[in-house]
């Protein structure tokens, strides 16, 4: 693991990134390095945190597993029983965990800072119609999830989803992972840093005007970038699907949980069966964009050839590459966090370096 990091740096353009790995809750794993800066002046620390983009729903999902394990929610339950307000009668949780709710964009316009109005998001959703009949399709939720599974979380338990994660995951596993970004951390937040010459993407396929293809491809808010994203509004708000901010070491902390049946370090999260739910495949075929898609509730189970190990794991990652990888057989979780964004995390060969050496080194052993 070490040499494939290393590696990163010296032929993948690498700036700076932590990577960490734990098996059987115990941190194997736990390298950072580089710098904080493309200038490379202000080096990469133990404690330096990241913004993990779509990394965060990890975190989200293992809330929905936690509250759907004490029976608190039910996931093919209507999002209605937790939401009265909430019009889409059929949507239930598991689609939206699954991104096949029809909820995938919003459909009212939305600038930049309206995703930090909890209640105004909420409420626009709320009233929203899926765009397919719920469960018939998958398109990526990419924002709406986290307000969608945020909203249930938060009429069931009674806190925000962001409180939850802290108090009942992320401080007992000590895992430096946050969804709304207390100010006493600011001073270790590391910048993104864009590609500074963007790798081409080929664009994508025309989709016929007024087709569900155009309306998917249309951004809203058309002012949003990864790089607004570091403002205030953002780190202090809470955007279950994309605002987190940690290391992969609290990353890989928080889904060790999982990775081992639902107990680590002398205490239960979850039971085995509730941790495995995770796996639960509740969409296999292709996307409305193209290319096949098997997902459970909340993390990926394959994406086309993409899978991990050879038996039961599940993974998500965020833009510009960061990477979680649950693996239950090996009863492994993995974490990448870089500061150089470097497109879609499928594909990244940084963070396909580092899981290549991981499951080298397991099948080896």
């Amino acid at each position: 693991m070490r040499a494939a990091f290393a590696k990163n740096f010296a032929e993948r353009d690498e700036v700076g990134a932590a990577v960490a790995v734990t098996i059987d809750g115990e941190l194997v794993v736990d390298l950072w390095g580089g710098w904080t800066d493309r200038g490379r002046a202000m080096p990469w620390t133990r404690d330096s945190v990241v913004a993990c983009f779509s990394s965060t729903k990890t975190a989200m999902a293992l809330c929905a597993l936690l509250l759907a394990d004490r029976g608190e929610l039910d996931v093919d339950a209507p999002v209605a029983r937790y939401w009265p307000g909430f019009q889409a009668r059929e949507v239930t949780t598991r689609h939206c965990l699954a991104h096949t709710s029809g909820l995938a964009r919003f459909e009212a316009p939305l600038t930049f800072a309206d995703l930090f109005d909890w209640e105004r998001i909420t409420g626009a959703l709320a009233r929203q119609q899926p765009w397919w009949p719920p469960g018939t399709a998958w398109a990526y939720h990419a924002l709406t999830q986290g307000y969608l599974v945020g909203e249930v979380v938060r009429r069931i338990a009674g806190e925000s989803l962001g409180t939850l994660l802290r108090r009942e995951l992320a401080d007992p596993l000590d895992a430096d992972f946050h969804i709304g970004l207390d100010p006493t951390h600011d001073t270790r937040i590391v910048p993104v840093i864009p590609l500074a010459e963007p790798e081409p993407e080929p664009p994508p396929p025309l989709a016929p005007p007024g087709s569900l293809q155009e309306r998917l491809q249309q951004q809203n808010p058309s002012d949003f970038s990864v790089g607004t994203a570091l403002e205030e509004g953002w780190r202090r708000a809470e955007i279950p699907a994309g605002n987190g901010f940690g290391n992969a070491r609290g990353l890989a902390r928080l889904q060790s949980a999982l990775a081992c049946g639902g107990a680590v370090g002398g205490r239960r999260y979850l039971s085995e069966a509730g941790a495995l739910a995770a796996l639960s495949e509740s969409w296999r075929g292709p996307s409305i964009g193209g290319g096949d898609v098997g997902f459970g509730l909340g993390f990926a189970l394959d994406l086309g050839p993409l899978r991990y190990g050879t038996g039961r794991s599940c993974f998500w990652g965020g833009a510009g590459g960061s990477m979680v990888v649950v693996d239950f057989d090996q009863r492994m979780s993995f974490a990448y966090t870089p500061n150089r964004l470097g497109g879609a995390p499928f594909g990244d060969r940084r963070n396909l370096a580092l899981t290549n050496a991981i499951y080298a080194a397991l099948n080896a052993a």
